[in-house]
């Protein structure tokens, strides 16, 4: 009696063990699970009439133009932004969340130095993490897990 108590011991051990289910091995790290979305990464690169001088007309332009940018993050429609500083032709990028590849580019067509010809953009949809944000200053991130 004493064996048969110890085979079905082991035989129950053996049929609740996870990995006879089919299941995952306990002793791995639940992978993340994160919700999806597509995004718009605007490449910004120099237009036909970028020019390096300096005049009142071209830095008012650049003022419009980060206007412009605080407006769409403002309303949620520009997350990320930021130029390039090695001088080259790729000048920045936006990342830009829009219910449509045609409404980012209409928002980038409000753009005063895109307007004036001395940036043009390429748009392409990026997919990544839902919620994606860029911190102001003080701010901190609060995880609750």
């Amino acid at each position: 009696m004493e064996k048969m108590i110890k085979v079905f011991c082991l035989f129950a051990f053996v049929i609740m063990t996870p990995a006879s289910f089919g299941q995952n091995d306990t002793t791995k790290a639940k992978e993340p699970e994160y919700e999806m979305m597509t995004y718009y990464m605007v490449f910004l690169y120099r237009g036909d009439k970028w020019t390096p001088e300096r005049t009142p007309e071209t830095e008012a332009i650049q003022k419009g133009h980060m206007e412009n940018i605080t407006r769409l993050s403002n309303e949620g429609k520009l997350i990320l932004a930021g130029p390039f500083m090695d001088g080259k032709d790729l000048r920045g990028i936006f990342v830009m969340k829009t219910a449509s590849l045609e409404e980012a580019e209409a928002l980038c067509n409000t753009d005063p130095a895109v307007i004036a010809g001395r940036l043009k953009v390429e748009i392409k949809p990026w997919y990544s993490a839902k919620g994606i944000t860029v911190l102001k200053k003080g701010e901190r991130i609060v995880n609750d897990q």
